[in-house]
């Protein structure tokens, strides 16, 4: 197996994109990234950012795709234009970021997700693509004794359904991110790396308190492909902590 690819989750630079979201694309790559992941195109047709991403030769794995939770109806119909425009790009994987969910979750809303995602994830498939989740650390709350997250994984079939750890969260929601790793191996093609330092404020990887170091000398066994940073909050810009988050993975022989 080769080594897992690093790359950026560019909501990280969204104050970059927002404004010029190829050029910023350029400079992820003159950074020495060697992938993106998308947060939002910015209206941009899909011919003009596949010559960006030849040019650069930036890999592009994969793009988190929000679901219209508040209209069901409309799911499939909006998820189609963004396969549509996934397959333009060259895309692999679609990955839906967050879901709605009650403060105390049930064994009924657990139920009600896995079947809005598992319809997604056959949508995906059938055009060729794979569909995965992104958690946050809500989805580590027990149900019925059990993280929701495991059940989810347990309703929707594996070929339907990936799991996008982001370490961070895994952390906040009290886990070790190395034994989900290896709980899932094998379904676990994107990871996350997000690093937290003091309560809720996350920091650039390899300052914080997350163990992710443990999640390196696994990944290749575990069949992740893409090591995927994402940051938040930043204490001078985020190209600056983009740059120290790489420098992360060189120091660790990424």
């Amino acid at each position: 197996m080769a080594k897992p690819v690093v790359g950026l989750q560019l909501y990280t630079l969204r104050d970059l994109t927002d404004k010029d979201f190829l050029g910023t694309i350029r400079k992820v790559a003159d950074m020495g990234y060697k992938a993106v992941e998308f947060a939002g195109y910015f209206n941009t047709p899909a011919k003009e950012l596949k010559s960006v991403l030849d040019g650069t030769g930036l890999e592009a794995p994969s793009a988190h795709v929000g679901l219209n939770f508040s209209s069901p109806d409309k799911i499939q119909e909006d998820l189609a234009k963004q396969i549509e425009y996934a397959q333009e790009i060259g895309l692999k994987y679609i990955v839906t970021p967050w879901a709605p969910l009650p403060e105390n979750p049930a064994e009924e809303d657990v139920n009600s997700l896995a079947a809005i995602l598992e319809a997604a994830g056959r949508q995906v498939n059938e055009a060729g693509l794979r569909y995965g989740y992104h958690n946050h650390a809500f989805e580590f709350k027990l149900v019925n004794g059990r993280p929701l997250i495991d059940l989810l994984l347990e309703r929707v079939p594996a070929e339907y359904l990936f799991a996008e750890f982001d370490l961070g969260w895994v952390h906040m929601g009290g886990q070790k991110p190395i034994d989900y790793v290896n709980r899932y191996a094998g379904r676990v093609p994107l990871a996350h790396f997000k690093d937290f330092g003091e309560g809720t404020r996350d920091t650039e990887i390899g300052k914080g308190v997350v163990d992710l170091k443990s999640v390196l000398g696994v990944a290749e066994q575990a069949g992740i492909e893409y090591f995927i940073v994402e940051q938040e909050e930043f204490n001078s810009s985020s190209l600056e902590s983009a740059k120290i988050c790489l420098e992360f993975f060189r120091e660790n022989g990424f």
